[in-house]
């Protein structure tokens, strides 16, 4: 038998350990980072996979309805406006709580004959006031909370109905969009922020049965569910002080608490109108942070956030937790890890652009057009969530509506005028 010999010149292949143990030296101070990205990426992948699973109810259940508008010194144009794509659907009912003295929106309205609107006179002290005195004039079985600055796309209130067939439902929101989103740029970057809430985050927890802010800019309730709370809404205090706004996240709350579901409808869709100045995005912003950290930690102190829904609960957190974990990322990024050259900075913009164009991508397929102001947006959602957010926690028992004066006819940046392109300014 012929033997074989192995040359001298072969040797055995070995692993290069030390080429592992210099990639883990490289690589180890980038791993806080690495693992804190992996959760937020993962929750917003977890949120996005189950808003896309989710679908609107669709069936023939009808009810009788009430819409109830509180309105502040609502500039009457666009009030009227608004009021007409109400009217269209039908309602049993319609009324405006409007404040003792906006005579010339009552006088439009009465001039109207229509018996089915209500204008009430009503010393406002605070949007809740107006929601009460509405809420306990109101008729019918369904509560239509509406802003006096919303319109109804077509359908919305019929659409709306369809989810409470189910007796455990207490609310249900809609999906909102700015309107007129083209007279300003900081109107596009808000249409972007709540597209991104409508379409990525709130099915999610709708499916649930556990949405934890209806919002108010138009909000469906069962009157029965309303009425149980309703003082509890009126006379809320936090740290000692009177809550005069964040009413709808405080609703929203309260009707959980009681055991029903609250939940979303995709194909009930209302525009709103929103700030054009920059000045007045930044107070509007401001305003919805304060209102977050005192809903979202009084419903941490009832312990009812720990009765709802997992997803519902992470997201709530998240919100609550979010100034620190993406200030602790830039601040860990910037100063340890960034190279402070032009390359370095290249790379950073690009790392935070590809970021938010991802987890834009549920907007950018509706208006392709907005990925010219990503950079814009980029900014703005790390304005929002830190020096805003951090602000808006230090002062959050500072109560006041900011965007809103006795003295002024609309809100800032958001009256008839603004409506006109080139009208708006920072």
């Amino acid at each position: 038998m012929r033997s074989f010999d192995i040359p001298q010149n072969q040797t055995k292949t070995t692993f290069d350990w030390s080429a592992l143990s210099d990639f883990y030296t490289e690589a180890s101070p980038y791993f806080p980072v690495a693992v804190a990205g992996a959760i937020v990426w993962g929750l917003w992948l977890y949120r996005f996979i189950l808003s896309r699973r989710a679908r609107p109810v669709v069936n023939d259940f009808e009810a009788t309805t009430s819409v109830i508008v509180p309105s502040f010194h609502e500039d009457p144009d666009i009030l009227m406006s608004a009021l007409e794509s109400w009217r269209q659907q039908r309602p049993d009912e319609i009324i405006i709580v409007l404040d003792v003295e906006d005579l010339e929106a009552y006088r439009r309205i009465t001039a109207l004959g229509d018996k089915t609107i209500r204008p009430v006179l009503f010393h406002h002290v605070g949007k809740r006031s107006a929601l009460g005195a509405g809420v306990r004039l109101a008729q019918y079985d369904l509560l239509v909370l509406t802003d006096s600055d919303t319109w109804w796309k077509p359908d919305l209130l019929r659409n709306v109905q369809m989810p409470f067939a189910d007796p455990r439902v207490g609310a249900v929101g809609t999906h909102q969009n700015v309107y007129q989103r083209n007279t300003s740029i900081w109107r596009r970057i808000a249409d972007w922020m709540v597209n991104l809430r409508y379409l990525d985050y709130v099915p999610a927890m709708g499916r649930a049965g556990a949405v934890p802010c209806i919002s108010g800019r138009t909000a469906v309730y069962r009157r029965e569910a309303v009425l149980l709370v309703l003082e509890h809404l009126e006379n809320e205090y936090f740290m000692g002080r009177r809550c005069i706004s964040g009413d709808d996240g405080r609703l929203t709350w309260l009707v959980l608490a009681s055991g029903y579901r609250t939940v979303h409808q995709s194909t009930a869709q209302a525009l709103s109108m929103f700030p054009s100045t920059f000045g007045a995005f930044v107070k509007q912003r401001v305003r919805w942070s304060r209102n977050s950290y005192r809903c979202y930690l009084t419903a941490i102190a009832m312990g009812w956030l720990w009765r709802v829904p997992f997803v519902t609960k992470v997201t709530v957190l998240q919100i609550l937790l979010t100034p620190v974990t993406m200030g602790l990322t830039v601040f860990y990024l910037i100063f340890n890890r960034l190279d402070p050259t032009p390359l370095g900075f290249a790379a950073a913009a690009c790392w935070l652009l590809l970021g938010r164009g991802i987890r834009g991508i549920s907007h950018l397929r509706r208006e392709p057009k907005d990925l010219l102001i990503l950079p814009v947006f980029a900014l703005t959602v790390i304005l929002v969530a830190l020096p805003i957010k951090v602000y808006a926690f230090a002062t959050m028992n500072r109560q006041g509506w900011l965007t809103r004066h006795t003295d002024q006819v609309g809100g800032d940046g958001q009256d008839a005028r603004s409506l006109t392109p080139g009208a708006a300014s920072t």
